[in-house]
């Protein structure tokens, strides 16, 4: 569900001439526009994700032209900012932002629940019970699953 929404998001920034730019970015371009430049370690809490994480997302962006890093306030540090590239359309994603919320607000009116709470649910679920080993019960009870080739050659 996920993958296709971003897809979705993704379209919506191809057919607006937005080119390069991935959806799972723009939280982090957000954030610095609206708290300014900000250390990998401020950025990475700000989004609650791990310092390697943000790091890795980071040099990516970087790497596409949507931020810049410059030095911090000691020679160990850098911050990252917004490049031109992404204050140009900075206004756009914080739309875009807005419209999606938006839509999945109304996706929500039309549910019995939250996609929040479902993702939640199905979360617990996996884990009371991992997906790989609901899979490999039902493959134990099918007649049709023989297991994987036997390494033994006399093996039939």
């Amino acid at each position: 569900m996920q993958q296709e929404m971003d897809e979705e998001i993704a379209r919506v920034y191809a057919e607006n001439g937005i080119e390069g730019l991935k959806t799972s970015w723009v939280m982090e371009l957000l954030r610095l526009r609206y708290g300014g430049p900000m250390t990998i370690t401020e950025l990475a809490e700000s989004v609650q994700r791990t310092h390697s994480a943000m790091s890795q997302k980071v040099t990516a962006m970087r790497a596409a032209g949507w931020v810049r890093t410059t030095p911090g306030t000691d020679a160990r540090s850098k911050k990252i900012e917004l490049t031109a590239k992404a204050t140009e359309i900075i206004g756009l994603l914080a739309a875009e932002w807005r419209a999606t919320e938006a839509a999945i607000l109304e996706i929500e009116s039309e549910l019995p629940f939250s996609i929040a709470d479902y993702a939640t649910a199905v979360e617990q679920a996996r884990q009371r019970k991992s997906f790989h080993d609901r899979i490999v019960e039902r493959l134990a009870a099918d007649p049709a699953w023989i297991g994987p080739p036997s390494a033994d050659p006399e093996s039939p």
